[in-house]
C-alpha cells in the first residue's frame, strides 16, 4: 500500500469554510453520539523556545478513520526562522487495517475548523439579528472567526482591538478586501465588546481582557484563545448567570476558558449546560431568549481534524492530488 502526501498548498486548494463548517458540525454530532473514541490531549510546553505543542488524537466511527495531529505554537519563528507561528501535521490511518493512508500540511485544516466551531455555536446561540462582532486579537484565528462567521450570518461591523497594535491595520485591510466588512479599529478593549451582539477573544493570554460590566445583555461569546492549562481572556464573573456550552466538558474544565472560574469558586463543572453536540443534536435547548448572555468555550478536540481531514482526503484522491510514498 502507499500513503498520500498533501502539502499547504494542496490543502488550501481543496479546503473551503462551507465544508470545514459541515465537518465540524458532524464531528461535535459523532462526539456526543458516543461514535468517537477521544483520549486526552497530550501538551507539551517548550518555554526555553518560546513554543507549545498538542498533540491530539482521535477515531470516529463515523469517518472511519483514526486521526493523529500534531499541533504547535512558537511565537518567535516568524522573527527568528522566517516560519509561521503556528504548524501542524495531520495522519490518518486506515480505521480497519490501521495503515497510514494520508499524511499533510495540518495548519489550515486547524485553522479552519477552529473557525468553523465559532460559526456552528453561532447558529445555535447567537441571536439570529446578529450584526456587530467585537474580536479581541487580531491573529489569523480572528480573521477566520470572521470569515467563518459570515457564513452563517450577515455581519455589518466589526470591532477590533489587539495589544498587537502594528497588526491592526492589516486586520482591517484584510477583512474588508475579503467580506466587505466595515472595520472600525479600537484603542482600548472595551471599546471593541460595547454593543457588540457576539465577541470572538482569540489572543495567547493568560489574564482577563474583557471584563463583566462590558457584556450586555444579548451577547454571545466565543472563547477561543484558552487551550491549555494558565491561559485566560474573560472575567471568570462572566460565567456567573450564562448559559455556558463547551465542545467538551472533560478538556474545557481543565484546558479552557471554563477552567477559571471554576478555579475561583464562582461556578462548578455542573453548571455548564451543555456539550455544543447536545444542542446540535436537540437533546438540549441553545438559545431560548434575546437577553440570555451565552458563551461557548471551544479547546478544539481530535474529531474536528480527524472529520475535516476525511474530507480533504477523499476530494484529494478523487482529484489526483499529492504525491504516494511507499512506507512498507
Amino acid at each position: 500500500m502507499e500513503t498520500l502526501l498533501l502539502n499547504q498548498q494542496e490543502v488550501s486548494e481543496l479546503l473551503n469554510m462551507p465544508d470545514a463548517i459541515k465537518a465540524v458540525e458532524e464531528a461535535y454530532k459523532a462526539y456526543n453520539l458516543n461514535k468517537v473514541q477521544q483520549p486526552p490531549i497530550v501538551s507539551i510546553d517548550v518555554a526555553e523556545h518560546k513554543g507549545e505543542i498538542d498533540i491530539k488524537a482521535c477515531y470516529s466511527g463515523i469517518s472511519g478513520m483514526t486521526s493523529v495531529k500534531t499541533a504547535v505554537g512558537y511565537w518567535n519563528n516568524p522573527e527568528a526562522y522566517g516560519l509561521p507561528t503556528l504548524l501542524a501535521t495531520i495522519c490518518l490511518f486506515d480505521g480497519k487495517t490501521g495503515y497510514p493512508v494520508c499524511i499533510m500540511d495540518g495548519r489550515l485544516i486547524t485553522e479552519y475548523r477552529t473557525g468553523a466551531a465559532g460559526a456552528v455555536s453561532a447558529k445555535v446561540l447567537a441571536r439570529k439579528d446578529s450584526k456587530t462582532v467585537g474580536v479581541i486579537g487580531a491573529g489569523s484565528q480572528a480573521r477566520m472567526q470572521l470569515r467563518a462567521l459570515a457564513e452563517v450570518l450577515t455581519i455589518e461591523t466589526v470591532k477590533v482591538w489587539s495589544r498587537s497594535k502594528e497588526k491592526l491595520a492589516g486586520y482591517k485591510s484584510d477583512i474588508e478586501a475579503l467580506l466587505g466588512i466595515n472595520v472600525v479599529i479600537c484603542d482600548v478593549p472595551e471599546e471593541s465588546v460595547a454593543e457588540a451582539d457576539i465577541v470572538v477573544t482569540a489572543t495567547p493570554g493568560k489574564k482577563a481582557i474583557i471584563l463583566k460590566d462590558w457584556i450586555e445583555k444579548g451577547t454571545h461569546i466565543i472563547a477561543v484563545g484558552a487551550d491549555m492549562e494558565g491561559k485566560q481572556e474573560i472575567d471568570p464573573e462572566i460565567f456567573s448567570g450564562a448559559k455556558i456550552v463547551v465542545d467538551s466538558i472533560d478538556q474545557c474544565t481543565l484546558k479552557g476558558e471554563t477552567q477559571n472560574p471554576i478555579k475561583a469558586g464562582i461556578i462548578s463543572a455542573k453548571d455548564i449546560h451543555a456539550e455544543i453536540g447536545e444542542v446540535l443534536l436537540g437533546k438540549k435547548p441553545g438559545r431560548v431568549n434575546d437577553d440570555e448572555i451565552t458563551i461557548f468555550d471551544t479547546t478544539g478536540m481530535g474529531v474536528q481534524d480527524n472529520t475535516t481531514a476525511k474530507i480533504i482526503y477523499d476530494w484529494a484522491v478523487e482529484k489526483g492530488l499529492g504525491q504516494y510514498l511507499r512506507l512498507i
